[in-house]
């Protein structure tokens, strides 16, 4: 879930395959690791609410349906998608989030809202019901961190909830993974997962950083993923590459939000 984050004017685009690209993708290395961009063909599709769930107090799932999502296409964990929603304005009113779970054969979207704030997604979430439509636009690529390393870091706040469930689900059986997650006592909740996770949930910015000077991290390739506030990833990028040594080439740091600013959403690394 990347919530109130910067819109993008290329996800009202008309669905085009992006320049360079081979039947909509086109894959390759990002910087000197081993993760792969895949670019997608960038389409709009209107998407009908199935169902609503409330996960825990503060998180409400809901899970939309439509034949166009036939040829919808998720390829990692973090991705995002443009949710658009109307507005008195000039212009609809777009956010990220991220998809929680795609199922092509049943033409079903899942997307995962945090209920603390006022904002457009927020308030929409919060009065959906089934039958109503919501227009949902990409994703436009993905960034594909492979399965295969020694071992994973997951870390970050309840906005990093939905990616954190997707890839503990993705992981193969036995995978090493530590989880450092700032949450909330009342939306911490149980992964479905068959990875061997060490999960550490802590109460606040200074206690997640205090977590990860703590790590002793483990011998082989490790890949480190963080997603939260801005300030609090860039400390802890930090925390982990300068002070922890670990491989700068082998951690995606992004910022789904920002104190104080209403939209929000920025790559770290």
């Amino acid at each position: 879930m990347k919530p109130e984050s910067n819109p993008l004017p290329s996800a009202l685009a008309p669905s085009v395959a992006p320049s360079g690209a081979s039947g909509g993708q086109q894959a390759a290395p990002a910087g000197g690791s081993r993760v792969q961009r895949v670019r997608h063909e960038l389409k709009r599709r209107e998407l009908t609410v199935l169902g609503v769930d409330d996960v825990t107090p503060n998180f409400r799932r809901v899970t939309l349906g439509g034949e166009s999502l036939a040829d919808f296409v998720s390829a990692s964990f973090d991705d995002h998608v443009k949710l658009i929603f109307d507005a008195s304005g000039d212009a609809p009113v777009m956010r990220d989030y991220t998809p929680r779970r795609h199922d092509a054969a049943a033409r079903e979207l899942v997307i995962e809202f945090a209920q603390h704030g006022d904002g457009p997604a927020a308030a929409w979430a919060a009065q959906a019901v089934p039958g109503q439509s919501l227009t949902v636009g990409g994703p436009r690529g993905s960034f594909i961190v492979p399965v295969d390393y020694d071992w994973h870091l997951l870390a970050g706040d309840e906005t990093a909830l939905p990616a954190v469930a997707r890839r503990l689900e993705e992981l193969p059986p036995g995978t090493r993974v530590i989880a450092l997650l700032n949450v909330p006592e009342s939306d911490r909740r149980h992964f479905q997962t068959t990875a061997d996770v060490d999960l550490r949930w802590v109460d606040g910015d200074e206690a997640l950083l205090a977590a990860a000077r703590a790590l002793t991290l483990p011998d082989g390739e490790g890949y480190a993923w963080c997603a939260g506030e801005a300030a609090a990833m860039t400390a802890l990028r930090r925390v982990l590459v300068e002070e922890k040594g670990h491989d700068r080439h082998a951690i995606r740091a992004s910022a789904y939000w920002k104190r104080g600013a209403s939209h929000h959403h920025e790559h770290l690394e």
